[in-house]
C-alpha cells in the first residue's frame, strides 16, 4: 500500500484540499495537509479555458511538474483524462507519475462506462503505483441511476477508490460504503453533511473540489467592493513576503 492510499481510512477520512496553482498548493500544505489535490476548474479558469472540455492537458502537466517535487502527496484532477483514447490517457498517467504525482482523479461525465473502465485499466497498466480515484457523475449530472454498476465496473478495471460527487444523502452514502471494497470519496458541500458526519458514515476521503478556488475569487470580489465603498476589507491576506516564501527561487 502506498503512503497516499494509506491516508484513505473509513471513519478517519483524508480531507483533501484542492489547489489551483503553485502558491495555493504550498500554502495549504504548510497548514498541515499531507496531501493536496488540484481542481480542474481552477486550473482551467486561471488559464482562461473551459473546464471539462479536455482543453487543459498541458496546463495540468505543467502544474504537476511544479508541484511533484514538493514535500506533500499530490493528486491530480485530470477531468476525463483529456482524451477518449485509453492509450492517450495511459500516457498522461505515465507522465504524471514521472513528475511525482501519486494520484489521479478521472471522471466519466456520465459517458459510456466501458470507455471509462478502459481508461482506468490503461492508467493502471502505464503507472501501476498511481492511485486512481474513479469518479462517476451519476449524481452530479443525473439522478443517481446506474451508480453501483458503474462503480463495480471501475473497481474491476483497477480503480483504487471511487468518487461520487453530488451525493449528500447519508442513507445513500451508507449504502455505498457497505457495498464497496475500496475507499469512497465524497465531495464536501456546505449544504451537506459536515466532515465529522461523513467520517461517521464510513467515508474514506472528502474532497473540496473547486470550492476553495471559488471562495478565493469571491473574497477578491468582496474586498474590492469594500474598498470601493470606503470600507477596510475583511479576511486573511498573506503578506507579500509570505507569498514570496511559497515560491522556489532560481538556483
Amino acid at each position: 500500500m502506498t503512503a497516499f492510499a494509506a491516508l484513505h481510512r473509513p471513519g478517519e477520512p483524508l480531507l483533501l484540499p484542492n489547489a489551483w496553482d503553485h502558491a495555493s498548493a504550498v500554502a495549504l500544505a504548510a497548514r498541515g495537509f499531507p496531501a493536496i489535490g488540484t481542481t480542474s476548474l481552477g486550473v482551467a479558469a486561471a488559464a482562461g479555458l473551459p473546464d471539462g472540455a479536455a482543453a487543459t492537458r498541458e496546463e495540468t502537466l505543467r502544474l504537476a511538474l511544479g508541484l511533484g517535487a514538493e514535500p506533500f502527496l499530490l493528486s491530480v484532477d485530470a477531468e476525463g483524462g483529456f482524451s477518449d483514447d485509453p492509450d492517450e490517457v495511459g500516457e498522461l498517467a505515465r507522465e504524471l507519475w514521472a513528475v511525482g504525482a501519486v494520484g489521479i482523479n478521472l471522471e466519466d461525465g456520465n459517458g459510456p462506462s466501458d470507455r471509462h473502465a478502459a481508461k482506468i485499466a490503461a492508467v493502471k497498466s502505464a503507472a501501476p503505483g498511481l492511485f486512481v480515484n474513479a469518479r462517476t457523475d451519476t449524481y452530479w449530472l443525473g439522478d443517481g441511476e446506474g451508480t453501483l454498476s458503474r462503480l463495480d465496473a471501475y473497481r474491476q478495471a483497477g480503480a483504487d477508490g471511487v468518487f461520487v460527487p453530488g451525493l449528500t444523502d447519508p442513507r445513500g452514502i451508507t449504502e455505498l460504503v457497505r457495498h464497496l471494497d475500496v475507499p469512497l470519496n465524497i465531495l464536501y458541500s456546505p449544504a451537506g453533511p459536515a466532515v465529522a458526519r461523513l467520517a461517521d458514515l464510513g467515508v474514506s476521503r472528502v474532497s473540496l473540489g473547486s470550492l476553495l478556488y471559488r471562495r478565493a475569487l469571491g473574497a477578491a470580489l468582496d474586498a474590492m467592493t469594500d474598498i470601493r465603498g470606503g470600507r477596510a476589507p475583511h479576511g486573511t491576506a498573506p503578506s507579500y513576503d509570505d507569498v514570496q516564501a511559497l515560491v522556489r527561487r532560481p538556483g
